[in-house]
């Protein structure tokens, strides 16, 4: 009886320093068996677990293929059950591992490949490690971002759509799998290599390259594998309405670097070429009767032309000697009329143009 005891006692012992696992662990077996709705897993040391039902499906597609003799993970979620087998599941070790994979990919900044799967107005969905990701229009590259003037989303969805199906290389940004949110970027891999090749250029070199796009703000001009933008004020010494008054898509042009944020740089057109402001008054002088046409209309007034390079401003107030409410009451777009130059001032690259000094000089002639 004392030794039934002892050895009763030395078992207890013995199984007082199994590791039994816990609801929430995750454990590690061989499978002994599958069938169609279930699936066995011997645990060393321990004893049978069971997968069966819903808890076969996961999102990580690690067990997509198993057969007998395969080590594998699973999640206890129930103790004995009435086979006597612990309760566990695929689908909660796949969620964590779907996770933990996707976290590490983006410590280590990994470059993958996914395909366009939807889209919609703020991005595209993509699928990573089988968990659905978010690539949102902020973080495309260049090569792919819907350039839509003025913004129009209905546009922006309507190009986005062109890549449903396509393959992009992409970058995993950020993980909250409290939030089941994944986000993905090809803007990232994008900026680290113009940083690379951006090191070989500075503020003050001249590039050549070609227009890739024109939009309301500027022109986009890509040269060696870099792409920059010339903001509209930078691409010339003219007032103009839209980029394409001036540059064409595909057209070869020189440019000045001059500014770099970051990985984005900032062009110039103008710059490479002379001031025409700066000898202005060689030309024209104060009280000197022009030829202009009105190239543009505002509430305040007219843009004339005076030549290629030199446009006056006419203010409702120098447009007639009654009052009006609107410029066009004293005159409409693409006449070319006789003006007087009121004002001149270069640095500002500004001239000022009256009709009314016209009339009032007529009036004279008249008397």
């Amino acid at each position: 009886m004392e030794a039934s005891k002892q050895t009763f006692t030395e078992l207890l012992e013995e199984k007082s320093f199994l590791n039994v696992p816990k609801i929430g662990d995750i454990v590690k077996g061989t499978i002994v068996a599958i069938t169609k709705n279930e699936v066995k897993i011997d645990i060393p040391g321990f004893r049978t677990g069971v997968v069966r039902g819903p808890e076969l499906k996961d999102e990580s597609g690690m067990y997509d293929a198993l057969k007998v003799g395969d080590e594998v993970e699973a999640t206890v979620v129930g103790a004995e059950n009435e086979n006597g087998d612990l309760e566990l599941s695929f689908r909660f070790a796949g969620h964590l591992r779907a996770w933990e994979t996707v976290r590490e990919l983006m410590q280590k900044r990994e470059k993958l490949t996914v395909r366009i799967l939807e889209a919609n107005k703020g991005g595209m969905l993509v699928r990573v490690n089988h968990i659905q990701g978010f690539l949102p229009v902020s973080q495309l590259s260049p090569d792919h971002y819907p350039r839509v003037s003025g913004g129009e989303k209905n546009k922006i969805l309507e190009k986005l759509r062109t890549y449903v199906g396509e393959d992009f290389v992409v970058q995993v940004i950020d993980v909250n799998e409290q939030e089941r949110k994944l986000i993905v970027s090809e803007k990232s891999i994008w900026e680290e290599d113009q940083k690379e090749v951006l090191a070989k250029f500075k503020v003050g070199d001249i590039v050549e390259g070609d227009v890739v796009a024109l939009a309301e703000f500027g022109a986009f001009i890509r040269f060696d594998g870099l792409e920059g933008l010339a903001h509209i004020s930078e691409l010339a010494w003219q007032r103009i309405d839209h980029p394409r008054d001036v540059l064409t898509m595909g057209q070869k042009v020189k440019a000045q670097i001059i500014n770099v944020e970051g990985s984005k740089i900032f062009l110039s057109l103008k710059r490479l070429v002379d001031d025409p402001w700066k000898n202005v008054t060689d030309r024209y002088h104060i009280g000197q009767i022009v030829r202009g046409k009105i190239i543009k209309a505002n509430p305040f007034g007219f843009f004339v032309e005076l030549d290629t390079d030199i446009h006056g401003l006419a203010h409702i107030s120098e447009l007639s000697s009654k009052p009006i409410k609107e410029p066009t009451e004293a005159a409409k777009i693409g006449d070319e009329l006789a003006w007087k130059i009121v004002s001149i001032e270069p640095e500002q690259h500004r001239l000022g143009l009256s009709l009314k000094a016209m009339e009032a000089a007529d009036e004279g002639e008249k008397k």
